[in-house]
């Protein structure tokens, strides 16, 4: 066979050659292209931007997708039903790593749907029988080559490990198709066109991190500043003098402040209560 037969075109060369009749020479060249194409209304905004995500999923790695160790929500051994029901509840997720005196002690993957059929039979409960065994990835793997192991294991979850095998925080199927679609919306995630705040219970509410500061304000009574940001999610960061991570807390002015929802792009949920300090100005 003759080495230098060319291989079949991939699927952007074979896109890009339509476009433009020729075959691109690099990355760059596609990009470029692409974005020319966007330019020329060939598309739309939204598909040049999944077209870009899916050229550079090909250099992306698990760090790159995965949740933080500080992050993961967790659930421990010796944990009572009676204790781990309301917390898949209030946390929302399908899937939970169950550990043991710490992080670095994972035990198992629980799955919520297990726990169904001991509903009304708690006494019946032992979480070791119905643990998966967990699958562990190195921080340096692919994505690409992650999510077809994924595909073919049928798997969902994977906990991340460092170089020295320590824990290092998890990846799932739903953040890795996100480095190419962008955020995936369930049935549990706040609908941006619902009500903005919600109330939980009488002194707590769930807040959407995009509710305007004039908003809140009628909502709470507070006096916030709006001169220089917009959104409640972006007065947050403004005080933080970071991107906070989910559990993190301030307190601004009347109100305490808690991330129930961010990833590393963005703030998306906040649980708010009073701060019952009269002596507080906002």
């Amino acid at each position: 066979m003759d080495d230098t037969e060319s291989k079949p075109p991939s699927f952007f060369e074979r896109l890009i050659s339509r476009i433009t009749g020729d075959a691109p020479e690099n990355a760059e060249d596609v990009a470029q292209t692409l974005r020319e194409a966007h330019e020329n209304q060939i598309f739309d905004a939204d598909t040049l931007q999944l077209l870009e995500n899916s050229l550079d999923f090909a250099d992306l790695e698990v760090r790159d997708a995965m949740i933080t160790r500080s992050q993961m929500d967790v659930i421990k051994a010796d944990e009572p039903l009676e204790r781990i029901m309301p917390y898949i509840v209030d946390t929302a997720h399908s899937r939970f790593p169950v550990i043991g005196e710490d992080k670095d002690q994972i035990l198992g993957i629980l799955h919520a749907k297990d726990l169904l059929k001991y509903w009304n039979r708690p006494d019946q409960f032992q979480l070791e029988q119905v643990l998966r065994a967990p699958v562990f990835v190195p921080e340096g793997k692919s994505l690409n080559s992650l999510l077809k192991e994924f595909r073919e294991q049928r798997n969902h979850m994977a906990i991340v490990v460092d170089e020295f095998g320590g824990i290092s925080g998890l990846v799932t199927f739903e953040d890795i198709i996100e480095q190419i679609i962008g955020d995936i919306e369930d049935e549990f995630d706040e609908d941006d066109s619902a009500d903005n705040i919600f109330a939980v219970s009488a002194e707590r509410f769930r807040v959407n991190a995009i509710t305007e500061i004039a908003d809140i304000n009628a909502f709470f009574g507070t006096q916030y500043s709006d001169e220089e940001v917009d959104t409640i999610g972006g007065l947050v960061i403004q005080e933080f003098g970071h991107l906070p991570v989910r559990g993190e807390k301030i307190t601004i002015g009347k109100l305490n402040f808690t991330v129930a929802r961010a990833d590393a792009r963005r703030l998306h949920t906040l649980m708010v209560t009073p701060n019952n300090d009269e002596n507080q100005a906002d």
